[in-house]
């Protein structure tokens, strides 16, 4: 199993993560498999569906490769889920302690979702490296997350800004120091996966790849 330290460097890497919501199975692992021929293969499976467990465990298992995390993990029966189906990180909307603390002590790598400068507060008492900004568009989007660079960047904290995240500005937010990765919907949209269209998704999670290259070489 990769290190957290592991698990960062690839967020890092690939820049995106690609949020899932899933009916079925067989669904997740024809994104899961569009997603890695586009070489964006992070990807998080929401505790929103009842699928969402095995989504992940079958993900986990038939592409090794890939980095397969749980979201909106909101409890501890959610969090012990998602370490049982195999997830190699978790993420949730907000900043649960009894939730986080539970997590730090299994070892699993936790995400929450914090907005405001307590939060993130809390979030360094716990001794947090990475947290969730959410929902990042509706909580002042790039613009503060350049204000919030000020009084935190010397501290090491790194955020995945998630909600309202899209092909037009992530690289608006990847130009952030703060920023370790976005996570987002746009690549494997509802509606791409209800009309089962996984060319459409492998082709935006390469076209998100090329951007998010040419971007970065350019700098």
């Amino acid at each position: 199993m990769a290190t957290q330290v592991e698990i960062r460097e690839r967020l890092g890497s690939m820049g995106v993560v690609s949020i899932l919501v899933i009916q079925n199975v067989e669904d997740a692992l024809r994104v899961g498999e569009a997603l890695s021929k586009a070489e964006l293969s992070a990807m998080e499976i929401t505790f929103r569906t009842e699928a969402a467990a095995e989504g992940i465990d079958r993900l986990v298992r038939e592409f090794p490769d890939a980095l397969v995390g749980a979201g909106t993990v909101l409890t501890i029966d959610n969090l012990a889920a998602a370490r049982d189906a195999g997830a190699q990180f978790v993420v949730t909307p907000g900043l649960n302690p009894t939730v986080v603390e539970k997590a730090l002590e299994i070892g699993l790598p936790i995400y929450p979702g914090v907005m405001t400068p307590s939060e993130i507060e809390k979030g360094l008492s716990l001794g947090l490296e990475v947290l969730k900004y959410f929902p990042a568009g509706n909580a002042g989007g790039v613009p503060m997350l350049k204000a919030l660079s000020g009084p935190y960047r010397h501290t090491g904290i790194r955020f995945i800004p998630t909600g309202g995240v899209n092909g037009e500005n992530v690289l608006e937010y990847l130009a952030l120091p703060l920023t370790l990765a976005c996570g987002g919907t746009w690549i494997a949209k509802s509606e791409l996966i209800q009309a089962k269209d996984w060319a459409g998704i492998e082709a935006i999670a390469r076209e998100t790849v090329a951007a998010i290259r040419e971007f970065r070489e350019s700098k």
